[in-house]
C-alpha cells in the first residue's frame, strides 16, 4: 500500500479590503502587485502568513494595522472562507483563510516589501451579473461557478486563486444586504440613506427611495439626528448600522 506523505502546509491570511471614495462615491477594493515568485508582477489581494501566537481574525487586523496604520476595532473584519484546493499556489502547499476588512476612510497607499505597486480599484457591476474592477487600463471581473482558475495572463487574472476569492466574498455581501450589511462599515459611523441606497444598489440591489429603504432595513439602522450642511434645504438625517 502506498503511503501518501504528510504535509504541514503554511497557511497564509488574505485579505479583502473595501474601502468609499465620498468624491467619486466609488466602491473601492485594494490590490498589491506582486513582486516576487510566484505570479510576480501579477496583481493580488493582501496577505500575510499566519503567526503561531495569533488568531486569524488578529492577523487580518494586524495586516491593515501594518501596511496602512488603521487600528480598526474587532467588527470591521469578517471571516470569508477557507480556501484549500490544492492548484491553488505553486510549489509549497499553502492554505488561505479569508477575511473581508471594511475600511472606513480610504488611506493613501505606499507600497510595502515585496510589492511593486499598491492600488484602489472601482467596483462596477456589469450587466451580465459579474463584477469588474478597474484600475486605469486594467481591468478583470469575478467568475462564473465553474470557473475556479482561468488565464495564467497577469493582464486577465489575480494571483492564485484571488478572482475567485473574490467572486465568494462580493457574493457574500450580496446575499447579506438585507440581513448583515456589514459592507456598509465603509460609509464610517453615521452615513445617509441616500448612501447607504448607493452601496446597495452597487452590489445590484435598487432600492426606490428613502422611505422604502428604511421601512425594509430600519432594524438594521439607528437615527442619529442630521448632517451638516451649507446648501439651502433640510440637512439628511444620519444613521448608523446595528450589528448583532
Amino acid at each position: 500500500m502506498t503511503k501518501i506523505p504528510m504535509e504541514k502546509p503554511r497557511i497564509t491570511i488574505t485579505n479583502v479590503i473595501w474601502s468609499f471614495d465620498p468624491d467619486t462615491l466609488d466602491i473601492k477594493l485594494l490590490l498589491v502587485k506582486r513582486a516576487d515568485t510566484p505570479f510576480q508582477e501579477f496583481w493580488a489581494l493582501p496577505e500575510t502568513w499566519l503567526r503561531v501566537d495569533e488568531s486569524a481574525h488578529d492577523a487580518t487586523l494586524r495586516l491593515v494595522k501594518e501596511k496602512l496604520g488603521l487600528d480598526l476595532p474587532n467588527i470591521h473584519a469578517e471571516q470569508l472562507a477557507t480556501f484549500t484546493e490544492p492548484n491553488r499556489s505553486p510549489g509549497e502547499r499553502a492554505l488561505s483563510l479569508s477575511y473581508m476588512t471594511f475600511l472606513p476612510t480610504q488611506p493613501v497607499l505606499h507600497p510595502g516589501p515585496g510589492a511593486l505597486d499598491a492600488q484602489w480599484f472601482t467596483l462596477k457591476k456589469h450587466k451580465s451579473g459579474l463584477f469588474h474592477f478597474n484600475y486605469q487600463d486594467f481591468s478583470f471581473q469575478t467568475l462564473v461557478a465553474d470557473d475556479y482558475i482561468t488565464h495564467q495572463d497577469p493582464a486577465k487574472r489575480l494571483a492564485f486563486d484571488h478572482n475567485w476569492i473574490l467572486t465568494v466574498a462580493t457574493q457574500r455581501i450580496v446575499n447579506k444586504l438585507d440581513y448583515q450589511p456589514t459592507i456598509l462599515l465603509i460609509l464610517g459611523p453615521a452615513f445617509t440613506l441616500k448612501l447607504a441606497r448607493h452601496v446597495f444598489e452597487s452590489f445590484g440591489k435598487k432600492e426606490p427611495d428613502n422611505s422604502n429603504f428604511l421601512r425594509n432595513h430600519q432594524q438594521l439602522l439607528r437615527p442619529l439626528g442630521s448632517s451638516s450642511q451649507n446648501k439651502p434645504g433640510r440637512p439628511a438625517k444620519k444613521y448608523q448600522l446595528l450589528l448583532s
